[in-house]
């Protein structure tokens, strides 16, 4: 049921929904919902897709259940860490769309329904942003930038520009470009000042563009 993927055109030009994501060893799994109606994802061996090595998965974590012609996600409270959709922590249920991004824990799943087309797919695409996007300075300034929630500690707050510039020996002015180049990406730049850098990391963690062992 979760075997390892054989490679992109294995499954991207399948029809039937699908999901993919990469277990603890990296290697990438394809898990085909074609004739499902319901999966559920967690450590418990009574799960349709286990994640036993991933310690921040609940035992029940997340569920996907069809729901007219349309797949959704729903966690509605079972899971101790949440669940982040396209960034965005999730709460009850939402529809999903192909090319849409969920993580549980430290672990990233994409969903793949390329037989269905709406309009709110492309949508979707164009705010995601993938890990490859990020330079490789880019992603050492966020992964500073997320360090101090490596705990989840309840007032933890993003690392400082001087911060990051100390610990990567780089400028602060080299940061706030960095950064400003980063709330364009994200496209949380019209955000108030002070709710930029926390928004950013609500998104890197989320899409898990940064997990908890890179902190």
């Amino acid at each position: 049921m979760t075997g390892p993927d054989d490679g992109a055109p294995g499954w991207a030009g399948a029809a039937g929904p699908a999901l993919v994501y990469r277990d603890d060893a990296g290697v990438q799994r394809f898990v085909s919902l074609e004739g499902r109606t319901s999966l559920t994802i967690g450590r418990s061996s009574g799960c349709d897709v286990l994640l036993g090595w991933d310690e921040r998965v609940s035992r029940v974590h997340a569920e996907l259940d069809v729901v007219g012609h349309d797949w959704t996600i729903v966690d509605d409270g079972l899971s101790r860490n949440g669940t982040y959709l396209n960034g965005e922590r999730l709460n009850g249920r939402r529809r999903l769309y192909d090319g849409d991004t969920f993580v549980l824990g430290s672990t990233s799943f994409r969903f793949r329904d390329t037989g269905r087309v709406t309009t709110q797919l492309t949508k979707v695409g164009e705010q995601l942003v993938t890990a490859a996007s990020l330079s490789p300075t880019q992603r050492q300034i966020v992964t500073v930038l997320c360090r101090p929630y490596k705990h989840d500690q309840p007032y933890a707050t993003p690392a400082s520009n001087q911060q990051i510039a100390d610990e990567l020996f780089l400028s602060v002015d080299a940061v706030k470009t960095q950064l400003r180049i980063l709330f364009q990406k994200f496209g949380i730049e019209d955000l108030p000042q002070n709710q930029k850098r926390v928004k950013l990391v609500e998104r890197i963690l989320g899409l898990g563009l940064v997990s908890r062992r890179d902190l």
